[in-house]
């Protein structure tokens, strides 16, 4: 299930892309599909570097197996690091992406500053947060989903056009704009009312198995419904711009 849409980034081939925050390693397993593109992923988590590149290989070994089925079975891999001091020179990257990570940052700018400067001019950066009023309505129901009650909990929502603002101020021409992940919403919002941990209780038992036979069998009712909500509840919020 990927937040940033990768068709999107024009991405070819000798492209060099870093994902800053990558968790597991969603996006960087999808760059394979893209022929000579160098995919590095950054997480501050050990757990999240060791799977992500346990999957790459995996997918790697698939490929020799299947006989070619992955475009890309180079380089690509994650390290360890953080966002406010990015180990790489000036300008290496043809784009950037930060999915879901700003609104855990409590310098968010900082972090803004270190991707500019390793992008380089003229490079794309896709940067997802939490939508402002799906993401109200889970600080409204839980005293544990912000931060700092919650470790790693969001410290900020982002209000309208606040991160806009943000990348234009830094340089930046945002190109396009999308809403994801509508069908997402709901199941925080469960989470939210019924606790956190609390997953075992029936209404967020099922919603998640219902996400879950979503993304693996992608039906078209689902699809066509969270094409249909996105705009209105989509949980996440997109925007693509270019570094001036």
């Amino acid at each position: 299930m990927l937040t940033i849409e990768l068709d999107r980034l024009a991405l070819k081939p000798g492209a060099k892309i870093l994902d800053v925050g990558c968790g597991e390693g969603r996006h960087v397993q999808h760059t394979l599909r893209y022929p000579r593109v160098t995919a590095v992923g950054l997480d501050l988590g050990e757990d999240e570097v060791r799977i992500t590149n346990q999957r790459l290989d995996e997918m790697r070994q698939l490929d020799f197996e299947m006989g070619g089925a992955v475009a890309n079975p180079g380089p690509s891999g994650s390290i360890r690091g953080s966002s406010y001091d990015l180990p790489f020179a000036d300008g290496e990257f043809d784009c950037v992406i930060i999915s879901e990570v700003m609104e855990h940052l409590e310098e968010d700018e900082r972090a803004l500053g270190e991707i500019s400067r390793v992008l380089r001019p003229g490079g794309t950066l896709a940067v997802s947060v939490p939508r402002e009023g799906p993401e109200a309505v889970c600080w409204a129901l839980s005293d544990e989903y912000p931060a700092p009650k919650s470790v790693g909990g969001h410290v900020r929502i982002y209000r309208d056009q606040q991160l806009p603002k943000m990348l234009e101020r830094n340089g930046y021409h945002i190109e396009a704009t999308h809403y994801a992940h509508a069908l997402h919403a709901p199941y925080w919002w469960l989470k939210c009312f019924f606790g956190l941990e609390n997953e075992a209780v029936w209404p967020v038992r099922m919603y998640h198995r219902l996400l879950v036979w979503d993304m693996m069998k992608k039906p078209w009712l689902t699809q066509f419904t969270e094409k249909l909500l996105n705009p209105l509840i989509g949980k996440s919020v997109v925007f693509y711009a270019v570094k001036g």
